[in-house]
């Protein structure tokens, strides 16, 4: 990432100087928000203050990443969408006190800074010193923004347990409702039809034994019972495939999405750039979650159009594979609106993934699929290794 010119670090400075004035409003709608919290108007000034506060929390964290060339992500906790609840997650939040403690420091000694930076261009006598002192200056104001903007490492551990916490148990949650849909579908298929495997085959037995017994009708047993058996076992390869699909097994992650592209009844488009196959269990949550993707295009997006992209992103030692579902359809998907998406995200929440969804109404719709994984998979699939 290449460092942003002296002309651009002047505008960010000058940025800085009109949010700064923006910072010192907020700051007096804060205090009085919550002075006044004893009654309802303190709640309704909050409800204006704090968003407000991340907004400008967010502009100052992408400028202070520019200049000092970092990947500074959010670090809010999520908001519950019930007022009270967002009100004490907010206030829970260590990031609000310390976006409170910033905007302070914005609107006084930032400001100042920022304003020095300015004045340093406007005069022609202080070019030179603008020429040598913006970029360190800036850095500096960047450094001390972050200090309180981003994440402290005992914040990122703390967090990091917690989304391991929930990880887990989701994970735990998610196998337990696995196997007993195993069950259930072992139970009312296979199981059932072996109960009756086991009738038709004891009547025949009982027939032929017989000497004077029916044997047209037991001839008719022995052909029922071969006919569930074929049943039967048709019904365990669907079980079996929904636990590891086969063709996912042989031909990994690109030829498995292939094949369901094959399925549809719409163009479906699959770009692979992927060095070689990711781990069994990364392909199973990648192929499942696109396999849901896909489900949820044909009975709800009536799109004509979709694409798929597998890429393999980042360096070779933290790596992701992504995944990108695209399609031309009519938007508005919620991904917290069924328990499809629910699942895919928390299936690869479990590797450490995340699921991206943007559907604005009237479309497109891109659902990105994300999971950590370095380059030292296999280069080459099992079917196309030598034998």
């Amino acid at each position: 990432m290449s460092e942003p010119s002296r002309l651009r670090l002047t505008g960010y400075a000058v940025a800085h100087l009109l949010l700064g004035v923006v910072a010192l409003a907020l700051v007096v709608l804060t205090v009085v928000g919550g002075v006044l919290m004893v009654v309802w108007v303190g709640g309704l000034l909050l409800v204006v203050a704090v968003p407000a506060t991340r907004l400008v929390a967010d502009a100052h964290r992408r400028m202070a990443a520019d200049v000092l060339g970092l990947d500074v992500p959010r670090p809010y906790r999520p908001v519950p969408r019930q007022p009270l609840a967002a009100l004490v997650a907010v206030a829970r939040d260590p990031m609000s006190w310390r976006d409170l403690g910033w905007l302070v420091w914005a609107c006084t000694f930032g400001w100042v800074v920022a304003l020095l930076c300015v004045l340093e261009l406007l005069a022609v006598v202080t070019w030179p010193l603008w020429w040598v002192a913006i970029r360190p200056t800036m850095q500096l104001r960047s450094h001390v923004d972050l200090w309180f903007l981003a994440s402290s490492r005992t914040e990122k551990l703390e967090r990091r347990v917690q989304v391991l916490t929930e990880t887990r148990a989701e994970a735990v949650d998610h196998a337990a409702a696995e196997l007993r849909r195993l069950e259930r579908d072992l139970h009312d298929g296979p199981q059932a039809r072996l109960v009756a495997l086991s009738m038709s085959l004891g009547l025949a037995e009982q027939a032929l034994a017989d000497p004077t017994g029916d044997l047209a009708r037991a001839r008719r047993l022995v052909t029922d019972a071969r006919a569930t058996t074929s049943t039967v076992i048709g019904e365990l390869r669907a079980v079996v495939r929904g636990i590891h699909p086969p063709v996912l097994a042989d031909r990994g992650l690109a030829g498995a999405v292939e094949a369901l592209a094959l399925d549809m009844a719409l163009p479906v488009h699959v770009e692979v750039d992927l060095p070689g196959r990711p781990p069994a269990p990364v392909e199973s949550a990648l192929y499942l979650g696109v396999a849901e993707c896909l489900a949820n295009v044909g009975k709800h997006a009536a799109a004509t159009e979709v694409t798929i992209a597998l890429r393999h992103v980042g360096d070779h030692a933290a790596g992701r594979v992504r995944v990108v579902v695209t399609d031309d359809g009519v938007g508005g998907a919620d991904p917290g609106a069924g328990t499809g998406m629910l699942g895919i995200g928390r299936r690869l929440a479990s590797f450490d993934g995340t699921m991206a969804v943007t559907s604005p109404p009237g479309g497109p719709t891109e659902i990105v699929l994300e999971v950590p994984c370095d380059s030292s998979w296999p280069r080459t699939t099992p079917s196309s290794a030598p034998g």
